[in-house]
């Protein structure tokens, strides 16, 4: 079941530095879109993502070929 009610989740590797970025992924099946927002400013502005440009962004961190 999807819901239009962003759910947040942090990535387990970002400790507690305070640098750490949200994304709600739920929002995929219903939207295509994946919301990004600051984790120490909740109610802040929202950058919505495309989910198949957020996939490549994802992607290439993983293969350490982002920016290259």
């Amino acid at each position: 079941m999807t819901t239009d009610i962003p759910r947040w989740f942090t990535s387990s590797y970002s400790g507690n530095g305070g640098t750490c970025v949200e994304v709600a992924i739920n929002l995929v099946a219903s939207r295509g879109t994946v919301p990004v927002r600051d984790s120490k400013v909740p109610a802040g502005p929202v950058l919505v993502v495309a989910a198949a440009a957020f996939a490549a962004f994802v992607d290439s961190v993983k293969d350490d070929t982002f920016g290259a």
